[in-house]
């Protein structure tokens, strides 16, 4: 009996990864005299087969938490790299305002309504002496002039416009009115200037009537 008994444990012993064969002469030995002291006492046995199981299942318990944070960690890392991704994507954004508020500080745009700067057309109506209108000039910034030096004739403007032809126009309009002098008359940064050097690149196509 104690014969069958010692065999089975050592059947049991050995089972799983540990194959008898593979026991080195030593460790054969010493598995022998493990296996008859648990024939002699089946209660360590049996303890070491209940502790092999609870250890199996705490294993197997185990190995499922890996998984369930390897799925977890699978897809904070992607979320990471989605997060990643949109900084990327706003720091390009930002760089781009960046460099656009950089162009605009260098070259801000004109306000139309702010005509001292950039270039605008005037249509002079006449150039007249002993008469000074100048001071209606500040407050009214469709009716302007420039006064003369000396006994020049003070010159006087009516209209401000971005664009030659409705200048243009304009000037017809007066001139069917009787201004007969009514002439165009531009300014570069509220200078007046020759038109020479405005029309080109400010002179566009003369619209087509409709």
């Amino acid at each position: 009996m104690k014969t069958k008994l010692f065999f089975v444990c050592l059947a049991f012993i050995f089972s799983g990864t540990l194959v008898f064969a593979q026991l080195s002469k030593q460790e054969r030995k010493e598995w022998k005299r493990k296996a008859k002291e648990y024939a002699k006492n089946p209660s360590n046995l049996k303890q070491l087969t209940e502790d092999k199981q609870t250890a199996d299942n705490s294993v197997s318990q185990l190995n499922g938490q890996v998984k369930q944070l390897q799925s977890s960690l699978s897809d904070k890392d992607a979320r990471i790299g989605e997060l990643e991704s949109q900084l990327a994507s706003m720091r390009s954004q930002l760089s781009s305002a960046k460099a656009e508020l950089e162009q605009l500080k260098a070259n801000p745009p004109i306000n139309p309504m702010d005509f001292s700067k950039g270039v605008v057309f005037r249509v002079q109506i006449g150039a007249f002496k002993n008469k000074d209108l100048s001071k209606y000039f500040d407050n009214n910034p469709n009716f302007g002039g420039e006064a003369g030096k000396d006994s020049d004739p003070q010159k006087i403007t009516i209209g401000i416009f971005r664009d030659y032809w409705e200048a243009d126009t304009f000037k017809k309009y007066l001139r069917d009115m009787g201004v007969k002098d009514a002439w165009i008359v531009p300014y570069k940064d509220g200078q007046r200037v020759d038109i020479k050097d405005v029309l080109e690149g400010v002179v566009g196509d003369k619209p087509t009537k409709k």
